[in-house]
């Protein structure tokens, strides 16, 4: 069976989904791309059990067949040769791939296709549909809260929660929460799962440019998304999520507005100064006036900062992990934010002046007990 395509082409095919596989795969077909050309059309798939990525092109083909190839070794090949038709020759009988180029020939040994994992399928699978812009924006805002902590697996994934008002898009590490909802998008029916994050950066990573519509079906096991040639089938995180609705603090009556800008250069530069395990910055809010000071004690660093802020309420005291802050106000896009706090060991909540229409963005932060 032979079949002819684009280097550049098939090369960004398989590299969109070669994050599929793992770097320590126990089983060998895990480490290998299954090839499926049919009726002029190669589906490439790749799993590692938990995650499946299929994604399809057409090719010059006049005969269907299949094989598995080794991902690393096809990838790297396909790299070093400029751009040009290579014309890929499967032998079944002894399980090998030719390639031909215009100065070269280069034989692959390939896996027989019956002992590659089947392509996994949602069944008695509910639907919502997604614009990409809006998923691509929920994932920008929220992956960087989600944990890392194996001991809290629920907390390792994205919430997804819909219903038939909104979409909301949940993250949190037990330090910072991000809340993102989306009012313009809705699902037919009340329903929520949690997805993985290696699943999610797949997804961010391969989203289209354009606005094109996702297609995300779902069950109690699995989601599936679907965009352009590609399919994402992943294994949900079987877990309650922590109740975050308990988490966001009601009652804030000082309210601290400033311009985001200015905030965010004055936390990288007194960040400098801080102590590198715990990144604590100091915020001394006295009533148009905000201090921000750093200081490293086991060093003799220090540093502080003036900004002018309107501020409503009781002059306060309190720490944050400036890294955190330095994350949220990097992703937010308003010229100036709003933090609404109550006392000195009660969370932060963090928001953008000016939200974007149909959309409501909203980030916790835990206080750090000052030591300075």
């Amino acid at each position: 069976m032979k079949f002819i395509s684009s280097t550049a082409t098939l090369l960004k095919q398989l590299q969109m989904i070669n994050g599929v596989i793992g770097t320590r795969t126990v089983i060998p077909i895990l480490e290998y791309f299954l090839f499926e050309v049919e009726d002029g059309r190669l589906t490439v798939t790749a799993t590692d059990l938990e995650v499946s990525m299929r994604s399809s092109l057409a090719v010059e083909a006049k005969e269907n067949g299949k094989i598995a190839v080794p991902s690393k070794l096809i990838i790297e090949i396909l790299k070093t040769l400029p751009e040009q038709p290579v014309t890929f020759t499967i032998n079944p009988e002894n399980k090998t791939v030719e390639l031909t180029s215009d100065n070269g020939k280069y034989k692959i040994s390939g896996e027989s296709a019956d002992d590659f994992p089947k392509f996994p399928t949602v069944e008695g699978a509910s639907a919502a549909h997604f614009p990409a812009s809006v998923l691509a924006s929920a994932i920008a805002a929220t992956a960087f809260s989600i944990g890392n902590d194996e001991l809290r697996p629920a907390m390792t994934g994205l919430f997804f929660q819909m219903t038939p008002d909104e979409v909301r898009f949940v993250s949190t590490d037990g330090n910072k929460l991000v809340l993102f909802k989306r009012t313009d998008v809705r699902a037919e029916q009340e329903d929520s799962f949690i997805l993985p994050k290696k699943a999610l950066n797949l997804l961010r990573n391969s989203l289209p440019a354009n606005d094109a519509a996702i297609t995300m079906e779902y069950n109690r096991l699995n989601a599936h998304f679907v965009f352009d040639n590609l399919h994402l089938v992943c294994r949900l995180i079987d877990e309650r999520f922590p109740d975050f609705n308990a988490a966001i603090p009601v009652d804030t009556p000082n309210k601290l507005k400033v311009n985001r800008n200015d905030l965010l250069n004055a936390l990288r530069r007194t960040v400098i100064f801080s102590n590198k395990t715990t990144n604590q910055v100091r915020f001394k809010i006295t009533g148009s006036e905000l201090q921000i000071m750093a200081q490293d004690l086991d060093f003799s660093n220090e540093a502080q900062e003036r900004l002018n802020c309107d501020f409503e309420g009781t002059d306060m005291e309190i720490g944050f992990n400036a890294r955190f802050l330095i994350d949220m106000l990097g992703i937010l896009e308003s010229d100036e934010v709003v933090m609404s706090l109550s006392e000195y060991n009660r969370p932060g909540l963090l928001r953008p002046l000016d939200q974007n229409p149909g959309e409501e963005i909203l980030m916790l932060l835990m206080p750090i007990v000052l030591n300075f």
